[in-house]
């Protein structure tokens, strides 16, 4: 029988070089995640033409939902090919895969093109989110581990606030999506430069009745709480981050919104880096279950604020929309530390993973009923702030939920 693997201390060039990438890859995720969120009403108008409104909900709501969709299935999928043919390939060829697809939609002819581009796209992001963590977790030294891991969640949110920078510079949609050829380049040239995980090396060698087996029925409870507060925080997030350049050019008068636009989606992405850098600070004051508080009061607060309060754009409504980024910033950091407490560590990551991605199967319906409904409930302020009453759900989820504890 095969000893553990002991991960060495000390941190090479090569241990450094795979940090940088797996960075640059959740970078490039959050980047590719909202990218089309800033250039959606261009991309729909120019694909459809002349057509009316519902239509261009719809349409609309379908290429924001698929991604989200395809995140959801490739986050499961990829955790299962990274088992199999290893956390550094599968990293690699994910990050390349999203990168493709992102490349391909400045060469639609079709709205169905699009839809299909970024359901894949959604795929191989899900696959980075989940197999970086996973190849960090395993080749990091334990002693800066923790670090390390946390400067990661930063990355995505960097990531937001580019597609905006992107969008800011080009105002062209086509030429804004050809930036997938960055990720496509690095994900391949990654491939041999990726450190592999001793220790999965060594479990691939190991006779399967000697690996362990994974029973979740003794935590049925926990999952579906941690389902609900992780989904519910999700749906609202989303809800924002998906909608929000599109209610910006909704209230805009006498303006064709590209700056508008990318200005309100790098509000989002630097109120959320600053959220994330500071959550750590927020729990160590507060702890888990009254941070987690916070934040779901907080983002309703301020989704009432901005959605029902604001009718045209301004300073105040730039100013409350950095204050709810900071939330969802905080947020990410506070669950991504709570949620693995809720399981021992035989079953932390499945059912993290399942905690995760429940969430998003109801995430990807919330965000396309934001845009079919948008006519129905009188204007996309509304219907963004109708899905923001999921955060009162998430309230009583945490205030019912178990106290933060460590399980082994």
């Amino acid at each position: 029988m095969l000893t553990p693997v002991d991960v060495s201390e000390k941190i090479t060039a090569k241990l450094w070089i795979s940090y940088i990438i797996c960075f640059i890859s959740t970078t490039l995720s959050g980047a590719v995640s909202t990218l089309m969120s800033v250039y959606l009403p261009t991309v729909v108008n120019d694909l459809l033409g002349k057509s009316d409104p519902e239509m261009l909900n719809e349409v609309s709501a379908y290429i924001n939902s698929m991604f989200l969709i395809g995140w959801t299935i490739g986050g499961v999928t990829w955790g299962v090919i990274g088992d199999r043919i290893g956390r550094a390939r599968s990293t690699a060829l994910a990050f390349a895969m999203f990168g493709l697809f992102t490349l391909l939609i400045g060469f639609a002819p079709t709205w169905g093109y699009v839809v299909v581009c970024r359901f894949f796209s959604g795929f191989g992001v899900g696959g980075v989110l989940v197999v970086t963590v996973a190849l960090l977790l395993e080749v990091w030294p334990i002693k800066s581990r923790a670090i390390i891991i946390g400067i990661i969640s930063v990355a995505f949110p960097i990531g937001i606030f580019s597609a905006g920078t992107i969008n800011y510079f080009i105002a062209g949609w086509r030429q804004g999506f050809l930036s997938g050829i960055v990720p496509l380049v690095i994900g391949l040239l990654s491939l041999p430069l990726l450190q592999e995980s001793d220790r999965w090396k060594q479990n691939k060698l190991q006779p399967k009745n000697q690996q362990a087996t994974v029973n979740l029925k003794s935590y049925y409870l926990q999952l579906i709480m941690g389902s609900i507060i992780f989904g519910t925080m999700l749906i609202g997030l989303w809800a924002v981050f998906s909608w929000v350049p599109t209610w910006v050019q909704s209230i805009l008068v006498n303006s064709d919104g590209q700056r508008e636009r990318s200005t309100s989606m790098m509000i989002l992405g630097g109120g959320a880096i600053l959220g994330g850098v500071i959550s750590g600070w927020i729990i160590n004051v507060m702890g888990f279950r009254k941070a987690m508080l916070l934040c779901f009061g907080g983002c309703f607060a301020l989704c009432l604020s901005v959605f029902k309060f604001n009718n045209s754009y301004s300073e105040t409504m730039l100013l409350e929309l950095g204050l709810l980024s900071i939330f969802f910033g905080i947020s990410q950091g506070v669950l991504s530390g709570y949620l693995p407490q809720l399981f021992p560590v035989m079953v932390r990551g499945t059912a993290t993973g399942l905690c995760f991605n429940t969430g998003r199967v109801f995430t990807s319906a919330a965000v396309f009923f934001v845009g079919s409904w948008v006519t129905a409930l009188g204007g996309y302020g509304n219907s963004i702030f109708f899905f923001s009453w999921v955060f009162l759900i998430g309230l009583v989820a945490v205030f019912l939920s178990k106290e933060e504890q460590v399980l082994y």
